[in-house]
């Protein structure tokens, strides 16, 4: 598959850079956004510190600005996307943003505040579910309702599905496609709503305890270091993916997140 395959490279990428050292006083940029890879960017600052670089962390709250950014050398790096959303930008933008290595996985899930649904299947006839409206993160969401068994699509396997290409919807629920950032909010107003980890931290929810289901931790998904093919060689980036590849970060996101969000190295 193309997407393991460029992952694959990427950890060969990480792999390799593990004896590579920065210069004395290198500045790397990075954009991310703030929750959870922000508050991992920030635990691995120090640790860049050591080696001579100086990380600079520019928070952001979209999909678009940071990999626009990175394309015209505003930032050396980004870290905030999975592979499929990247390789998505690449080709609707024209640009030849590359993977530097992969970092974590976060499970997508669906939630309710409706104290009675308990599980995707105590959702009621003709209820409204919010989806992400970007082409990679609905897509992921159909997909998740469909293993939920709420849905089936007549590609059951494409991760670009749109609510048009539903084939199944036995219990006629309505979609409502929002910006992923808005779906957190939505909550009091839909029935459920599939929210990307980074958003439900953010607005408080713990996917382990309040999901009422929640994507595999084997997803491909995984979100990934960002670069160009010049800022990708750059040795202060290369301690950076080092280290974001280390036993000290997979320690902290393990007790940090308790499994909402998990290693991918």
């Amino acid at each position: 598959m193309k997407n393991l395959s460029v992952f694959a490279a990427a950890l060969a990428f990480g792999a390799a850079a593990f004896s590579l050292n920065a210069s004395a006083n290198e500045t790397v940029s990075v954009g991310a956004t703030p929750v959870p890879h922000a508050e991992i960017l920030e635990f691995v600052k120090p640790l860049l510190a050591k080696e001579g670089v100086d990380l600079k962390i520019v928070e952001f709250n979209d999909y678009v600005q940071p990999n626009l950014a990175t394309s015209d050398g505003q930032l050396d790096t980004n870290y905030f996307q999975h592979i499929p959303y990247l390789e998505s930008f690449n080709k609707e933008h024209n640009l030849s943003l590359k993977v530097i290595t992969g970092v974590h996985i976060e499970p997508i899930a669906l939630y309710s505040k409706d104290k009675s649904v308990k599980s995707p299947a105590d959702i009621k006839e003709g209820g409204t579910v919010a989806i992400p409206n970007d082409p990679t993160n609905g897509g992921r969401a159909l997909l998740l309702l469909q293993k939920a068994g709420l849905i089936t699509l007549t590609d059951p396997k494409s991760i670009t599905s749109t609510p048009l290409d539903i084939k199944d919807n036995p219990k006629n629920l309505q979609f409502k496609e929002l910006e992923a950032a808005q779906t957190p909010r939505a909550l009091g107003d839909v029935d459920a709503a599939v929210i990307n980890t980074n958003y439900a931290i953010g607005a408080g929810l713990n996917p382990i305890k309040d999901a009422i289901f929640i994507e595999d931790k084997d997803s491909p998904y995984v979100n990934v270091l960002v670069g160009t093919e010049e800022s990708a060689q750059k040795a202060g980036v290369k301690a950076l993916a080092k280290v974001l590849n280390s036993k000290e970060v997979a320690d902290f996101i393990n007790k940090k997140y308790n499994g909402a969000v998990v290693p991918a190295f």
